[in-house]
């Protein structure tokens, strides 16, 4: 089974209360993992070089500057790490200049803990574009951008880590197998396991096989849906 992609993150944030509550909200991810957390500018940006983070979490607010300039400054200096903000500056202004000098997200705070695992989930999908080559096919590059990286909504009762656990048990498996079957590999009761690949199945993941079994019963089983391969 294909492991979660792991995120070492970067605190940069003065108020150690609102950093705790952070640090809390991104470890309920056991493939999170806060590496450091920094109170100023100048703390921030001495524990990015010597920690090489995969995500930069930056307050705008700190006691010696501005994040945005501290922003600035790293971008200037050719480092491209994944940064968010994540302030209680909610003017149009810090915004934009955010994103102009490659902030990939913005929260306002206070934010809900689905808007940090959503960050997450699209700082994921940007590194799992691919390794870094001096050319990018379309997909490879939208992917990067974070254009369509996230699933559209899913239905009440799906929850989305435990939907890729369904699915990549699914693609694990050699020939196509029950929802009984599925259910005891992720732990989940049949009914449940077989909701989950009904949805997988809807939105086209999956297909669904009927055989035929003891006393002639119709049976579902299912397999993950093949892509064909790229054209060369």
């Amino acid at each position: 089974m294909t492991p979660t992609l792991p995120v070492r993150v970067l605190l940069v944030e003065d108020d150690l209360r609102v950093a705790r509550v952070n640090r809390d909200l991104l470890e309920r991810d056991p493939d999170v993992h806060v590496v450091g957390s920094a109170a100023t500018c100048a703390q921030g940006d001495a524990l990015a070089r010597a920690l090489n983070p995969d995500l930069i979490l930056l307050d705008v607010h700190l006691p010696d500057g501005s994040g945005l300039g501290l922003l600035r400054h790293w971008r200037a200096q050719g480092l491209t790490t994944d940064v968010a903000l994540i302030t209680a500056a909610d003017d149009e202004a810090s915004v934009r200049l955010a994103l102009a000098h490659g902030a990939f997200d913005y929260l306002i705070k206070p934010f809900t803990g689905a808007r940090l695992q959503e960050l997450l989930a699209r700082h994921r999908a940007r590194r799992q574009s691919g390794p870094t080559d001096t050319r990018l096919d379309q997909g490879r590059l939208d992917r990067l951008l974070g254009v369509s990286s996230l699933p559209p909504a899913l239905p009440r009762g799906i929850d989305p880590h435990t939907l890729e656990r369904v699915a990549q048990a699914l693609a694990d498996a050699a020939q196509p197998v029950s929802a009984e079957e599925i259910g005891e590999q992720v732990h989940l009761s049949r009914v449940t396991a077989w909701r989950y690949l009904e949805h997988l199945v809807r939105s086209g993941r999956a297909q669904l096989d009927h055989q035929y079994g003891q006393a002639g019963r119709p049976a579902k089983l299912y397999r993950a849906q093949r892509r064909p391969p790229s054209p060369p």
